[in-house]
């Protein structure tokens, strides 16, 4: 795995015993939620008294307001997040305060037992999730179920999917709660003229039928009401570009749609202009998978996201901060851009006691990979990579922003394609 941030994990180690005269009664292992918690695991196992009897004590927790799920004895341990939870138990906000492990005393033997309970805390801190912003299934023109598209995105180790049926939101209602994956709502808005995914809530949309200008912003202004991140999707696609104003009310631009191939690299040229032009304006990438491909696949590119929390609101907070870059691949060069304290999508004040330095961190690389280091006036100076990781510098002199690009040549198509794209650090203008 790359270099991640490092997550804050609190563990507590908790024992109860109990008698036989308890049996057939609940009792509780008392546990205080700390603050910004972002996930819950409880572990149990039970420890007889008695070497010729078993004891069968069942599994539950409560909050400070309510029992939050129970699984009897099915289940030694759960885990419950904010919008994932083991069958049986209740997603949703982990509230600080007064909480238990609930145990259900149901078969003690006469020397009693003893319960041990491991209560894990992960707390919400800066971490590095990736995934796919842009795929499909069955709710419209692919062939995956929803449960499929989460399996394959798990496989591959990622943490979060998009799911962006073409004018339809049925698929936000039917979502595999349980799968371990991030399962952020989407539609993607297509019109005769271009497409654009609506992001982060369950039904951004009334009715998608559009046939000017006017009716393009009015249905982006609804979905924006709603609470929707606009992303235009393959703008200079041969097939199905943005042909529409670029001047609409959008968020983010994917840079990146499904295999690189021209259409990504017009695209990538029209950002480079934007941000040379002084708009920033974050890049982002999806698959566009629909259905079983050789080379359209889940994830491919990747998008990386900086988030304080394992949600879907998190990951599209990272994403409008620009903290994020895309890869080829899940597996693809991990790269880390800062700026003293500040990292791509941040913005550094330009002053006395501002960084003059900004440093360049890469992993995954193989030998021969190019690592350019791009401004407003384009490609600026470029590394080869000898090993598998790289470690540069370079001085902001004077600098609008800086990204960074990662190129490998693919022997399989005799081409050198891109690897890795960051989104920019900038630097305020004197």
């Amino acid at each position: 795995m790359p270099k991640q941030t490092n997550q804050a994990v609190v563990e507590l180690e908790l024992a109860r015993s109990i008698d036989k005269d308890e049996e057939g009664r609940y009792v509780e292992l008392p546990f205080e939620m700390p603050e910004r918690a972002d996930a819950l695991h409880v572990s149990y196992r039970v420890e007889s008294h008695d070497a010729n009897a078993n004891a069968i004590i069942d599994l539950g927790v409560r909050d400070d307001r309510r029992l939050r799920g129970w699984s009897g004895g099915a289940r030694s341990e759960f885990c419950i997040e904010p919008e994932q939870a083991t069958p049986g138990y209740i997603a949703g906000a982990l509230t600080p305060g007064d909480w238990a492990v609930v145990l259900g005393a149901y078969r003690v033997p006469e020397g009693g037992c003893t319960v041990h309970a491991t209560v894990r805390f992960e707390l919400c801190t800066p971490r590095w999730l990736r995934g796919d912003l842009h795929t499909h299934s069955v709710h419209s023109d692919g062939t995956f179920t929803l449960e499929e598209n989460a399996a394959a995105i798990k496989a591959l180790g990622c943490d979060f999917i998009a799911m962006t049926d073409h004018n339809a939101i049925s698929q936000n209602s039917t979502f595999p709660r349980n799968s371990g994956v991030i399962m952020i709502p989407g539609m993607e808005f297509t019109t005769n003229f271009g497409h654009s995914n609506f992001l982060g809530v369950d039904d951004p949309l009334d009715d998608f039928r559009v046939v000017s200008q006017a009716d393009v912003d009015h249905r982006i202004a609804a979905a924006r009401t709603r609470g929707a991140k606009i992303v235009l999707n393959h703008p200079h696609c041969e097939y199905c570009p943005w042909l529409w104003d670029f001047a609409a009310d959008y968020d983010w631009v994917e840079i990146w749609n499904g295999p690189w191939t021209d259409r990504n690299a017009r695209a990538l040229s029209w950002w480079q202009e934007q941000l040379a032009a002084g708009r920033r304006l974050v890049a982002v990438g999806g698959s566009d998978t629909h259905r079983p491909h050789p080379f359209v696949k889940h994830a491919y590119p990747c998008t990386w996201v900086l988030s304080d929390t394992r949600t879907a609101a998190g990951v599209l907070d990272g994403i409008g901060r620009g903290h994020t870059f895309t890869t080829f691949a899940p597996d693809g060069p991990f790269v880390e851009l800062r700026c003293g304290d500040a990292i791509m999508g941040d913005t550094v004040p330009v002053g006395a006691a501002s960084p003059e330095l900004v440093t360049v961190h890469a992993e995954h690389l193989l030998p021969g990979d190019e690592l350019r280091v791009i401004s407003e006036q384009g490609q600026e100076r470029s590394w080869i990579a000898g090993e598998d990781t790289l470690d540069i510098s370079v001085a902001r002199d004077g600098r609008h922003f800086v990204r960074v690009e990662v190129w490998r040549r693919f022997e399989q198509v005799q081409n050198t394609l891109l690897a890795a794209v960051t989104n920019p650090i900038y630097f305020d203008r004197p």
